[in-house]
């Protein structure tokens, strides 16, 4: 299915968000924020969310710097 992932166009087999969080490398204690279709997307419902075509994901993970 084709989703907009962080601004870009992507295909995924994922079926849930957790399914793309995991695909993309995020383990389940990653300190992560999620978004989905500009709303926020909470960790307990990210097992839950069914993705659908044409969604827009946000994932955005805490960086260090200094």
């Amino acid at each position: 299915m084709n989703i907009k992932l962080n601004g870009a166009e992507a295909e995924t087999g994922a079926k849930t968000l957790k399914q793309l969080c995991d695909m993309l490398g995020y383990d389940l204690e990653a300190k992560i924020a999620t978004a989905v279709n500009g709303e926020f997307m909470a960790k307990a419902e990210r097992d839950n969310y069914q993705l659908a075509s044409g969604d827009e994901i946000e994932i955005v993970a805490p960086r260090q710097g200094g």
